[in-house]
């Protein structure tokens, strides 16, 4: 019986057919194909031994069919259940906690709220005004303001004074911010990470939205630091597909963002070089769950009761 993997995708127009027919084409047992849905019974088997989600982060609805799916056994990539720890906050205080160098950072109370939340009697374990002089003697100037939540380089401002750090903040609306300290880099490196055991380092330039091919942009050092931390953090936050930015500063590097779960793998972005190298590891790491299953249900402690 041939074994299937589903992919669930967006707007991208090159990996999708390029993953499908890398799959397809190896003739070892295992298809690929896009997922068709139009609702979705609470009992309803799944056909999938595995589904790649390149963008339930953007469709609700299909979240909650990948949840439904890990309960049918499916392997899926990344771990719906997951997606709740994503958010920049949460990833500086993991890196800490694994002993990774990351910069500082500090959360904010939401500048405006929805409407129901009555200032003074919802918000009452806010502390008000917020002490600007406190956040900034911890992170320093010039700093980073940005969406906790966001991605795609959205609501990112570099801020050189206070005045210019609260008046970005009073234009953040419904958004929850965090505000880190500024890492001067001299070397970015973004890492391409799959089925947390590979991984790859690029250099990239964010100002650019650029990566380069250059094979030897780090010293063996310096690269092996980055791929055991890289391995390190994408093996805690269980993701199988994901991006880990790094920025080095004085030959140290920096985890600046990290929770990336359905990363960027168009070919014009990545170069076709590392486009290559992307949807070959993306269809070793399908096949190789259809047929050698890891249940998600083995990490929910509600499985033992299945």
């Amino acid at each position: 019986m041939t074994l299937k993997v589903g992919l669930l995708v967006g707007q991208e127009w090159s990996f999708p057919p390029a993953f499908i027919g890398e799959v397809n084409n190896r003739d070892v047992g295992v298809s690929a194909e896009f997922v068709k849905l139009g609702g979705t019974k609470m009992d309803e088997p799944n056909p999938y031994a595995v589904i790649i989600d390149r963008i339930s982060h953007e469709v609700p609805y299909y979240r909650s069919y990948l949840k439904n799916a890990v309960l049918q056994g499916v392997s899926v990539i990344n771990n719906p259940f997951m997606w709740t720890a994503d958010d920049k906050y949460f990833e500086a205080s993991l890196a800490n906690r694994l002993g990774i160098a990351s910069p500082k950072t500090i959360v904010l109370p939401n500048k405006d709220y929805i409407p129901g939340i009555v200032h003074p009697d919802s918000l009452r374990n806010l502390i008000s005004p917020m002490d600007w002089g406190y956040i900034v003697d911890y992170v320093g100037l010039p700093c980073v303001l940005k969406d906790a939540h966001g991605g795609g380089w959205k609501e990112v401002y570099i801020c050189h004074s206070v005045e210019e750090l609260i008046y970005n903040y009073n234009q953040t609306g419904l958004l929850t911010m965090v505000v880190q300290e500024f890492i001067e880099w001299e070397h970015y490196v973004r890492c391409m990470c799959l089925g947390q055991e590979e991984i790859l380092p690029i250099k990239y330039n964010p100002h650019e939205r650029r990566y380069y091919v250059e094979h030897n942009h780090l010293t063996p050092e310096l690269g092996q630091r980055i791929f055991e931390d890289s391995l390190k953090l994408v093996r805690a936050l269980g993701y199988d597909m994901n991006t880990v930015e790094w920025a080095i500063c004085d030959g140290i590097p920096y985890a600046i963002d990290f929770m990336n779960p359905a990363p960027d793998m168009d070919i014009n972005s990545l170069t076709p070089f590392y486009f290559e190298w992307v949807v070959k590891k993306m269809a070793d790491m399908a096949i190789r769950l259809a047929k050698e299953p890891r249940p998600q249900l083995d990490e929910l402690k509600w499985s033992e009761f299945f």
